[in-house]
C-alpha cells in the first residue's frame, strides 16, 4: 500500500492510499489530526446496518471530547451510573455519528427505563441499550413503546437468549470478559443472523477472534483523556530538553 500526501492551498493535507486499483483519498485538517482511532482490525466485521448505516466500530465513552475526535461509526454510550437524560441528550448534541444510549436495566428499571428510552429515541438515539439483569418484562415494555433496537448485554454463556429474542430484543451486546469470543461463538451457532455486538478487548488479535467468532460489530474502549494527555504534556516538554 502506498501513500502519498499533498498539501492544499488551505493547509489542508491530502492522504491517497493505493492498493492495487483501490484508491482511497483521506482528508484531515491542519488543527484536527489528533483523533482516537479504533483499531483497524475492526474493519474484518460485517457491520450492522441500522436506518441505512453500516456499523462496525463504537466507541465505549461518554466522554464529550473523545465522542467528538473519534473515526468510529458510532457511541456506546452506557456507563455505570443511573440513566439521566441530561447524559444522553448532552453525548447526542455533540457526536457526529449514530449513538447508543444506556437506559439502565439494573437499579434503574420499569417505567423509568421505558420514560428514558422513548426520550433517547426522540432526541435521535439510533438505539437503547439495556444491562444484564433486565427482565424479559421490561423488554417487552419498552418493545412496545419506542420504535429503535433494543440491544440487551449478554454476559455469560449461560444467560437465556431465546427468550430476550422472543421479549423483543433486536441485537445482543455480548460483554464476557475473556469469555466473549467463546459466548458470541455459541450464539452465533445457535442464532445465525441475530446482530450481534461485542467488546473486543485490547489486542489485535482478541478482536479477531472475536469477529471469526461471529460479532458483526466491535465496542472499543478508548484511551483516557489522562492517558491522551500524558503523551501530548510530555511533547511539550520535549522543547525545553
Amino acid at each position: 500500500m502506498k501513500e502519498i500526501k499533498f498539501e492544499h492551498e488551505h493547509n489542508v493535507v491530502h492522504k491517497i492510499n493505493t492498493a492495487g486499483e483501490t484508491v482511497v483519498p483521506v482528508i484531515e485538517s491542519r488543527l484536527k489530526q489528533r483523533i482516537v482511532n479504533v483499531p483497524k482490525e475492526i474493519d474484518r466485521a460485517s457491520g450492522i446496518v441500522v436506518f441505512g448505516k453500516k456499523i462496525k466500530s463504537l466507541i465505549f465513552s461518554t466522554d464529550i471530547s473523545i465522542i467528538k475526535n473519534n473515526n468510529a461509526d458510532a457511541v456506546f454510550a452506557v456507563y455505570p451510573f443511573t440513566p439521566q437524560r441530561s447524559i444522553n441528550d448532552a453525548v447526542m448534541d455533540v457526536s457526529p455519528t449514530p449513538v447508543f444510549c444506556g437506559v439502565g436495566g439494573g437499579l434503574t428499571s420499569g417505567r423509568r427505563s421505558v420514560d428514558i428510552a422513548l426520550d433517547a429515541e426522540l432526541h435521535g438515539a439510533f438505539g437503547v441499550v439495556l444491562n444484564a439483569p433486565a427482565t424479559d418484562e421490561l423488554i417487552m415494555d419498552m418493545k412496545e413503546t419506542i420504535d429503535i433496537p433494543i440491544v440487551i448485554t449478554v454476559c455469560h454463556e449461560r444467560e437465556d437468549v431465546s427468550s430476550r429474542i422472543e421479549s423483543g430484543a433486536s441485537i445482543l451486546n455480548v460483554s464476557a470478559g475473556k469469555n466473549t469470543p467463546k459466548v458470541v461463538r455459541k450464539i452465533r451457532k445457535e442464532y445465525p443472523y441475530i446482530p450481534i455486538i461485542a467488546t473486543g478487548g485490547n489486542t489485535p488479535e482478541s478482536i479477531i477472534e472475536t469477529i471469526d467468532a461471529g460479532a458483526n460489530a466491535i465496542t472499543y474502549t478508548p484511551p483516557s483523556i489522562g492517558e491522551i494527555f500524558s503523551g501530548v504534556m510530555e511533547k511539550y516538554r520535549d522543547r525545553f530538553r
